[in-house]
């Protein structure tokens, strides 16, 4: 008997989800697993790459049952941004305060989209950051630098 896939995007997500769970499962061999009563540092991850890689094989399963969408071409520009924006975050943060580098992160974030509107982007920046403030700083007194020039 010949199964044909009806739904490429779950089958390759049932496949991924399959490989991320064996790769919990195989980094988490080392440390002990206690038990349910008990738990070892081990258990959480094993248990949970477990529930995952099962998770997966129902998802690939459904792809033969199911119709679906076939899978859209490989989105290099939003990863590519998105990486960049966590990276100049990272560097940025120490360099120039915390509010230049959230701007600059949702900046550039925003810029990995379709559609980039200035307005907007300025307006969920200062939303975005209001935020942040007030939880980080304000509200876990947690001792970042606002604006600073080293």
């Amino acid at each position: 008997m010949r199964y044909r896939i009806k739904s490429p995007e779950n089958f390759w997500s049932g496949l991924m989800f399959i490989g991320l769970g064996i790769l919990a499962v195989v980094l988490s061999r080392d440390y002990p697993m206690g038990s349910a009563n008990r738990m070892g540092p081990g258990y959480f991850p094993t248990v949970l790459g477990c529930i995952l890689a099962i998770l997966g094989v129902l998802i690939a399963a459904l792809s033969v049952k199911v119709e679906g969408e076939g899978i859209e071409p490989f989105a290099y520009r939003p990863m590519i941004l998105v990486s960049v924006a966590f990276a100049i975050f990272g560097w940025s943060i120490d360099h120039v305060g915390f509010i230049p580098a959230l701007f600059a992160l949702i900046v550039v974030s925003a810029a990995s989209g379709r559609e980039f509107k200035w307005g907007e982007v300025l307006i969920m920046s200062v939303v975005l950051i209001t935020g942040s403030w007030a939880v980080f700083v304000w509200g876990l007194n947690l001792p970042f630098q606002l604006f600073g020039w080293r």
